[in-house]
This record gives C-alpha cells, structure tokens and sequence, in this order.
C-alpha cells in the first residue's frame, strides 16, 4: 500500500474554517499574519495542502479573506519551521517529506524526545495530565474516528512534556522533528488509534508518577512502535 501521495499539482486552496480572532496590541495586521498561520498550519497536519503541493497564494488570501502581505508573513514563519519551502523567487510549496527521512526523523526523535518528557517530571501539574487522559479515552470512545482529532489529541500529549521540558534547544529540536514526520503521509493511520492511545497513556501514568525512567521508556517504545508500524505498511 502506497504511503505517499506522488500527485501534486498545483490547486485551489480548500476550504477554510477560520479560528476567532483578537486583536492583540501590536495591531490588526499581526492578528491576522496569526490567524494565517493558524489556518494554514491545520490544511498542513490535516493534508488538505499535501506535501508537494504549490500554495496559490491569490486564492489563499481571497479564502481566508484577507490580503496577501499578512499570507506572506505566515508562510515565512512557516518556512522557518520547516513546513514550506521556497517553490522559485516568490511561491511556496508545502514541503515533502519521503518514506526515508520519516525512518530517520523517528529515530532521532527516539533520542532526543524521552530526554524531554525526562525533563518534564515536577514540571507537568497534575490536572494538565488528567485533562489530556481525557482527550485520549474521548477519543477512543468516539463512534467514529477522526483524523483531525487523532492529531490534535496527538499534539497535546506530546506537547504536554516538549513545553515542560525547560531546554529552550531541545524543546525546538523536537518540534522540528515532529513537524518533519507530521509532514509524512502514513497511510492506515485510523490502524494507528488503539496503539497509540495506550502509548500516549503509559508516558501519561510515568508523568504522573514522577518516574524519569518509566517515562524515558514509554516515550522510547512509542516511537518505535511508530516505525515498526511504518515498515509494516510498506512491506
């Protein structure tokens, strides 16, 4: 079974449900270079704009309703994550992340990543834990499953320990490493819930727990579940 969507042409921006918005004191067009961002970032993760494909900027600006310096400025602070790459002097493309270096990526995230819930021990309060525990027996009770919630409650449980782990450096490093295997179009990923869900919960009770090793562990297991799972697919 094919992994990677190899079609990439260049479409029309899909439909957008854009965040509410507040002006922050810095002004109308930092609000909205902000809502940009938060808009494009959920096409990304949601694979609406999928990796390869060229980002129509007019069409973009006229979806999210606004003009195309604000865009611009999204899609630079996008670059800078690693999300898009320069398609020529002025365009931009969502980057395409191949088979190879998702395989690479999760094994670099198996170092670096169980050092970062480590360090989150005493750093995490409880109620934050409870409520993503939560998230995840919501999810796995849900009569349908969802992409978009499988990553957002994804999101939360990893982002829990990478903002509590109090290494500014480590703490970027991962979040480059999971935008890169983000990027990666894994197919099957509805198979990926229930391991996933008893994945996310064991890193949540050695979180709880204040274990720094059992959550070095559980961390280092889930990330390696998560490239035999790969390999599976493909073979």
């Amino acid at each position: 079974m094919a992994l990677i969507d190899d079609s990439a042409p260049a479409v029309a921006a899909p439909p957008v449900s854009r965040p509410a918005a507040t002006r922050p004191a810095n002004g109308p067009s930092q609000n909205l270079s902000t809502l940009a961002y938060a808009s494009l970032s959920a096409m990304i993760r949601d694979h609406r704009l999928k990796g390869g494909e060229t980002i129509l900027e007019a069409k973009l600006a006229e979806a999210l309703a606004i003009s195309r310096t604000p865009l611009r400025e999204a899609l630079q602070r996008l670059e800078g994550e690693g999300m898009v790459v320069k398609n020529g002097s002025r365009s931009y493309m969502v980057r395409g992340v191949d088979l190879a270096e998702y395989l690479y990526s999760l094994k670099v995230r198996e170092i670096v990543e169980p050092e970062a819930a480590a360090l989150a021990i005493g750093r995490v309060r409880a109620e934050e834990i409870e409520a993503v525990r939560d998230a995840i027996l919501a999810l796995g009770q849900a009569p349908d499953w969802d992409r978009h919630a499988h990553w957002k409650v994804d999101a939360r449980l990893h982002e829990l320990f990478i903002a509590a782990c109090g290494n500014p450096v480590l703490m970027q490093m991962v979040r480059q490493l999971r935008a890169t295997t983000h990027l990666f179009e894994i197919a099957r990923l509805r198979d990926r819930l229930q391991p996933d869900n008893l994945e996310h919960l064991a890193i949540l009770d050695a979180l709880a727990a204040g274990d720094a090793r059992a959550v070095r562990k559980a961390t280092q297991q889930h990330l390696r579940s998560l490239h035999a799972f790969a390999l599976t697919v493909v073979s």
